[in-house]
C-alpha cells in the first residue's frame, strides 16, 4: 500500500478528508484533530515546516483533496511544492461533492496547481487533477474508492518523467 501526504483546507474539509483517509487504499498521515493543529501552529511557521517536513517523509506521493477554499492557501501551496521539490507525485482530488458530517456538499473550488510555476510551466499543465463525475456523494465516494490508488501511481509516473 503507498503511503501518502494529504494536504487539505482543515477547518473547512476535515470531515470530507476523512472519508477519504479511511477508505483505506492508501496510507495517509494521520489528521490531526483540531486541538493538536492548534499546538502545532502556536509553534509558529517553523514549527508547521517542521510537522509538513516530518510527515511527508517517507511518503511517495501528495494528494491534494480540493474544496472551496482549498486553491492559494498558504501551506497547501507550501506542500505542494514541498513534495514537487522532494520528487513525489502530486495530484488533486475535487471532494466538495461529499458530504460532511451535517449531510452538506460545497462549491467547487479552483485548481491550486494553477497558481504554481515549474520553471516555464504551470504545475495545472502536468499535475492532473481529477473531479469525479457524479453529483450524489455515496457515488463521489466510490468513484475515489475505485481509483484512488491508480491516480497516486500515475502521479508517482508523472513525476518520474520530469
Amino acid at each position: 500500500m503507498r503511503k501518502v501526504f494529504y494536504s487539505f483546507h482543515y477547518k473547512r474539509d476535515s470531515q470530507r478528508v476523512s472519508q477519504v483517509k479511511n477508505m483505506g487504499v492508501v496510507e495517509g498521515q494521520p489528521i490531526l484533530s483540531a486541538n493538536k493543529w492548534e499546538e502545532v501552529e502556536g509553534g509558529g511557521e517553523a514549527a508547521i515546516k517542521e510537522w509538513i517536513a516530518t510527515e511527508m517523509s517517507g511518503k511517495s506521493c501528495l494528494v491534494v483533496l480540493i474544496g472551496a477554499q482549498t486553491a492559494g492557501r498558504k501551506w497547501v501551496n507550501y506542500e505542494i511544492i514541498k513534495a514537487w521539490n522532494d520528487r513525489k507525485g502530486v495530484l488533486g482530488i475535487h471532494i466538495h461533492n461529499l458530504k460532511n458530517l451535517n449531510g452538506d456538499q460545497d462549491t467547487k473550488g479552483g485548481n491550486p496547481f494553477g497558481g504554481i510555476s515549474v520553471g516555464d510551466k504551470s504545475l495545472s499543465s502536468i499535475v492532473k487533477t481529477y473531479d469525479p463525475p457524479y453529483s450524489t456523494s455515496t457515488y463521489v465516494y466510490s468513484h475515489i474508492k475505485d481509483n484512488l490508488e491508480a491516480w497516486v501511481e500515475d502521479a508517482i509516473a508523472i513525476r518520474a518523467r520530469y
